[in-house]
């Protein structure tokens, strides 16, 4: 079942609520902890995922020049304009912007939900603290996940048929990867060891290709 906007946007809230609630409770030396996002630190990745509220097409296309004009470079650009603050400040600003707004507001808030989601987990894994995600969420987060441009799940999973067990998940053709919803999502985002906790043939595949 398509989730409408509403639905979305809870979603949104309720998990940046949860991520906000998690950050308290991180002493600030865990805060240089690497995450799973290439060359980011915990305290990088928060400063991403707050890094795009409130901002218009008039502050992208700022920030694209600054960015010469290369996409691939227009995260950095953004994360530079916020990774000063500390990460009570960081906090602070996270709660309060649970409903996403600006870019991330997007696709009926699917930008927001998914990307808090991702990134929960991109800091709580190399932290090795597990949650269990609502159901819900990942449903929504693994169609987005298929053919939103900058996750590229389609092309990070291509050739394997993924199945998420516990919810009742499945896309794609070729040797089968099945497990838990959570890591065939990171996998689907292209994140190093995801493909490690699931299970059949295509398991190799994927492991190969993310590591």
């Amino acid at each position: 079942m398509r989730r409408g906007t509403a639905d979305v946007r809870a979603m949104a809230v309720a998990e940046r609520s949860e991520l906000a609630d998690f950050l308290d409770t991180l002493d600030d030396d865990l805060w240089a902890t690497p995450s799973l996002c290439e060359g980011w630190s915990v305290h990088d990745v928060v400063a991403h995922v707050v890094s795009y509220e409130e901002h218009s097409r008039r502050d992208l296309l700022r920030r694209l020049a600054r960015a010469r004009w290369r996409p691939g470079r227009l995260n950095d650009v953004a994360l530079a304009e916020y990774r000063h603050l500390t990460p009570a400040e960081l906090v602070a600003f996270l709660r309060s912007h649970l409903e996403p707004r600006g870019s991330t507001a997007s696709m009926g808030y699917r930008v927001g939900m998914v990307d808090a989601l991702i990134h929960h987990q991109d800091i709580r894994r190399p932290l090795g603290r597990p949650r269990a995600v609502p159901a819900d969420r990942l449903r929504v987060a693994l169609d987005f996940a298929v053919l939103a441009p900058p996750l590229r799940g389609f092309w990070h999973a291509r050739g394997v048929r993924l199945v998420a067990t516990d919810v009742g998940w499945r896309r794609g053709r070729g040797p089968e990867a099945r497990g838990p919803a959570e890591a065939v999502l990171m996998a689907l985002a292209g994140r190093r060891g995801a493909a490690h906790d699931l299970t059949g043939p295509g398991r190799e595949v994927l492991v190969d290709r993310l590591g």
